[in-house]
């Protein structure tokens, strides 16, 4: 309930001693939405109007309430708390929700787990509450309203009964209505009749309840989805090289190796996170061309990106925590070694993906074949390491370059056919001479044409086109077409589509 005013006061470049709330509008009133350490102590709460606070302390530092900038803060210490474990959700306005099944053992414990969790978090400047307990709803219930600490399991109805009927996560017209009736606390609905209590206050009452209790199971939705395999590495004293990443890198790939090997599987996209001792969180992704489980080749991606960053790495105080996933793993059978190897092909993928992940993967193109006889949608471009095998993308590009058995093309085209003016002769001949960009040339030598008819189900194709290859006294060479046909129209339109090296 303090995270605003914690980020303000975080903000302040000189302390300020007045006491501190935050206000936003509700309705037509102006009320408190968060105070400090000092206002509460005053006896001021979140949803007491803003004039009935000054008139008990006039002297207070009010600010007016950003609830994106609260939100992209919970969010940055969200992904910090990624640390203990991937399974982890945002709970608005200010809550963290954890599972940390299975992940307290490697804290020493639950006791532990939770000491370094608040010792972190008040380090970086902010007042926080935790709970643990074997749901989410009593979790929640005794972190804002009861004892934080550690819950037993089955301890939950003893628990929350002293607790008021808010911390159930109702609507405040559905705490309101309880209230009126004297149901202030969880204790006073525990052994009523469901079938009443649904029937007057709605069924989610009952729901929450169950859940609270255990009764009912409540989904936890990840706030990044959980990779398939991890590994990571705590360190006694932060680390801060280059160097010393890359040899953690390399000790990661190795453990995550053989769990590959047991699937059968290799990796596609990997991401590396490195922990700040401050709290910030680095994340670096690369992607392969072809599954790899290779420790070495994985290393080899990562000096690459390394080297590409537009930032430095820019440890701060150093990493404590680094941790490698596997955001996208792909069968990855076994190679033939010796006869028939292709050791070209292997050599290929890892020069597309050292060059992806240096350029950046928008940068290393190839093509892939379209559905389509008209020359621009032949083909298209898509990053290098798309899930569309390589041997596609040369054989679209020598669809591309040859035609669709027809006659060769140029192996570049312009971006957009551009017109010339032309003469030929008729009906179907090919252009006598041309005038491209102001230069007018004199056709010595002329080859085809290539027809070719536009699609009736689509727009795009225009016209029927009759390709030439040309070449003029000075031995250069062009790609020309007429769109249209003298017997359908009285004047087609000539362009120039491409050049011939």
């Amino acid at each position: 309930m303090r995270l605003a005013t914690d980020r303000i006061a975080r903000q302040r470049t000189a302390p300020d001693p007045r006491p501190l709330v935050v206000t936003g509008r509700q309705g037509n009133v102006e009320r408190l939405t968060a105070v400090g350490a000092a206002a509460a102590s005053l006896g001021l709460k979140p949803g007491l109007a803003l004039a009935e606070a000054r008139a008990r302390y006039p002297d207070l530092a009010v600010v007016a309430e950003h609830p994106a900038d609260d939100r992209r803060l919970l969010d940055a210490i969200a992904d910090w708390c990624q640390r203990y474990t991937p399974l982890l959700a945002v709970n608005p306005p200010d809550g963290l929700l954890l599972d940390i099944a299975g992940c307290a053992h490697l804290y020493g414990g639950e006791e532990k787990l939770l000491a370094d969790l608040l010792a972190r978090v008040e380090c970086f400047g902010f007042a926080a509450r935790a709970a643990i307990a074997s749901t989410i709803g009593a979790a929640f219930a005794l972190a804002r309203f009861g004892p934080a600490g550690i819950l037993a399991p089955g301890a939950e109805r003893t628990a929350l009964a002293p607790l008021p009927i808010a911390a159930l996560r109702l609507p405040e017209e559905t705490i309101a209505a309880l209230r009126r009736v004297g149901l202030k606390r969880i204790g006073d609905i525990l052994d009523l009749p469901r079938a009443p209590l649904a029937a007057r206050f709605g069924n989610e009452v009952l729901r929450q309840l169950a859940r609270a209790l255990g009764e009912e199971r409540e989904p936890l939705t990840p706030l990044l989805p959980v990779a398939a395999y991890v590994a990571e590495q705590p360190f006694a004293e932060p680390i801060a090289r280059e160097d010393d990443v890359l040899r953690v890198i390399v000790r990661l790939a190795a453990r995550l190796k053989p769990m590959l090997e047991r699937r059968g599987e290799g990796a596609r996209r990997i991401e590396l996170a490195l922990f700040r001792t401050d709290g910030v969180v680095r994340r670096i992704i690369v992607s392969t061309s072809r599954s790899v489980r290779d420790p070495d080749d994985i290393r080899a991606l990562y000096v690459e990106r390394l080297a590409s960053l537009a930032d430095a790495l820019d440890p701060g105080f150093g990493f404590d925590l680094a941790r490698l996933s596997i955001l996208v793993a792909e069968t990855c059978p076994p190679e033939q070694i010796g006869l028939g190897e292709r050791a070209d092909e292997a050599d290929l993928d890892r020069l597309i993906d050292r060059l992806s992940a240096r350029l950046g993967a928008r940068r290393v193109m190839r093509l892939i074949a379209n559905d389509s006889h008209i020359p621009e949608l032949a083909a298209e471009s898509v990053p290098a390491q798309a899930d569309v095998a390589l041997e596609n993308g040369w054989a679209a590009f020598r669809r591309f370059r040859d035609g669709v058995a027809l006659s060769p093309r140029p192996l570049r085209l312009l971006i957009k056919p551009e017109p010339i003016e032309a003469i030929a002769t008729v009906p179907d001949g090919p252009p006598v001479r041309f005038r491209w960009r102001r230069a007018l040339h004199e056709v010595v030598a002329a080859d085809g044409p290539e027809r070719i008819e536009g699609t009736w189900w689509s727009e795009e194709a225009g016209p029927t086109r009759d390709y030439f290859r040309v070449e003029d006294k000075a031995g250069l060479r062009f790609w020309l077409f007429r769109a249209g046909l003298y017997r359908s129209t009285a004047q087609p339109q000539w362009f120039l589509h491409g050049t011939f090296a």
